[in-house]
């Protein structure tokens, strides 16, 4: 573990939220501003013929008991810039972003007021990857921060280095809406795309025609976009990017986007070189370097996991070992902490076994891949999940498939991979699984019946979305329900005192 000095101290936020106050009509603007903590405002909701909405990070406002009119909507659509192909608009020199519900004649009937915030200070954690000139590919969930680091690196790059920067801004969402681009990319320039068809084409268009050093772009999605990102890589300029997923195994998953670390392909070994390797016969191999030299995941704002060799980690995923990458936490001071991640061992093992043996790789058929890695991580076994069959120790697979047996799954069968059926797609049910899978202590009682509590709370917030509370835990059943929620995609929080806290499930 060592402390890496960071240059920021602290981190500023600038959000423009009254500019974008100024364009709703007054009732409503009234009532956001009666708001409390609406400096955590994340969006405004306005659908024809319901009460509008504010959301913020813990809960849901109505604002008001009257219904949105049509003249409401006509209001703000007239006090903002032109609805793109994408249905989003925006309000010139600010990161905010409108979104239009169309109905089947295209009529608008309802609007996402999504507001955007300018951080500075977030990419000091990873300031000396930026200034590496490397390509840099960006990983994580929806909402952690990916855009945001985007705009603050097009800024360090251009103002600090003087480099010549690029932003193919796609949805104007990292230099915000108009001809104007937000100050929160500094000297960098930015190119807007027409529709998000053509994105690839004007980032071959940025290179061609401007001669940038750096290239930035959001949200790499199609394999056009992944060719044209290897194009760039391969003429020298550095690309910073997007994509999605949240992790690498993510990527090595998606077939669409496995490109931009390489492409994976099945490869045929003789019987010698599969004995020799202490494998099957089909492997996985990486087809050809990578796009990116580095990959950083963003675990959350405060928490990032750096792969400084995409190339290297892809090689050693796809033989079943597992990634160890330089995982970094901002402290309160605004100093770095970098520490090596840590693999769990197989409990029980001699330590002398746990190094010889590799981790068990399991490959989830109709089972969630996000809930198995969680569950893996949570009881600290040593497995990975596998990114194809044939590479995998163990199919794990849900009991009503097993029982119809579809040709897919009949076709794993016949393979010498052991098949393993669950009842259910669940966390408890996948942690049951490797608990017997590995010959673990029997489960708690109390945990078991907190997560079948916080599974069906989380079922009626998603069905009735409202805040759903649960019965009163200690500490540690409480963190297992907030992960339950977090891998759902919901929001939770605790709230009580003592004996009497517990757990409240959000809807978002």
């Amino acid at each position: 573990m060592k402390m890496q000095a960071a240059r920021a101290t602290r981190i500023e936020i600038t959000d423009n939220l009254d500019l974008l106050l100024r364009v709703m009509p007054p009732h409503i603007r009234d009532r956001i501003e009666a708001c409390e903590d609406l400096a955590t405002l994340l969006e405004v909701v306005l659908d024809l013929g319901r009460q509008p909405e504010a959301r913020l990070p813990s809960r849901v406002v109505p604002l008001g008991q009257e219904a949105v009119l049509r003249d409401d909507l006509d209001y703000m659509i007239g006090r903002i810039g032109t609805f793109t192909t994408d249905n989003r608009a925006g309000i010139e020199r600010t990161l905010h972003r409108i979104s239009a519900l169309r109905n089947r004649v295209g009529e608008i009937i309802g609007l996402t007021c999504r507001v955007g915030r300018a951080v500075y200070g977030t990419v000091e954690i990873v300031r000396d990857v930026i200034e590496s000139g490397k390509g840099i590919l960006l990983l994580g969930r929806p909402g952690v921060g990916k855009t945001t680091l985007l705009r603050e690196a097009a800024r360090v790059l251009a103002d600090d280095l003087g480099k010549r920067v690029i932003i193919v801004d796609t949805s104007n969402e990292i230099a915000g809406d108009g001809d104007i681009p937000h100050p929160g990319i500094g000297r960098a320039r930015r190119m807007q795309v027409p529709s998000p068809q053509l994105q690839h084409a004007v980032m071959i268009e940025a290179v061609e025609n401007h001669m940038p050093e750096v290239v930035v772009i959001d949200e790499i999605g199609t394999e056009a976009e992944g060719r044209a990102a290897r194009t760039i890589a391969e003429r020298g300029v550095q690309l910073i990017a997007t994509a999605h997923g949240t992790n690498l195994d993510n990527l090595i998953a998606n077939p669409t986007l496995a490109d931009l670390i390489g492409g994976i392909q099945a490869v045929t070994l003789s019987d010698e070189e599969a004995r020799r390797r202490r494998t099957q016969k089909t492997v996985l191999e990486r087809k050809a370097p990578p796009s990116f030299d580095v990959l950083i995941e963003i675990r959350d704002k405060d928490r990032f996991a750096v792969h400084p060799d995409v190339a290297q980690v892809v090689d050693a995923v796809l033989r079943g070992q597992a990634a160890r990458p330089e995982v970094r936490v901002r402290q309160p001071d605004g100093g770095v902490q970098i520490e090596a991640e840590s693999v769990p061992a197989l409990p029980g093992a001699p330590a002398a076994e746990r190094a010889r043996r590799q981790a068990v790789r399991i490959f989830p058929y109709a089972v969630s891949r996000e809930r198995l890695e969680r569950a893996i991580r949570d009881l600290g076994v040593d497995a990975v999940v596998a990114t194809h069959p044939r590479s995998a120790d163990v199919v794990l697979t849900l009991s009503s498939l097993a029982k119809k047996r579809p040709k897919k799954l009949r076709e794993l069968m016949v393979d010498d991979t052991r098949v393993q059926a669950i009842s259910g797609n669940t966390q408890p049910r996948i942690s049951e699984f490797l608990a017997e899978l590995f010959e673990l202590p029997s489960g708690n009682p109390d945990q078991e019946q907190a997560l079948r509590d916080a599974e069906n709370a989380i079922a009626d917030a998603i069905a009735q979305r409202h805040p759903v509370t649960l019965d009163p835990r200690h500490a540690h059943l409480r963190r297992l329900q907030h992960q339950l929620a977090e891998a759902y995609g919901l929001g939770s929080e605790s709230t009580g005192h003592g004996a009497q806290r517990r757990v409240v499930i959000v809807p978002r």
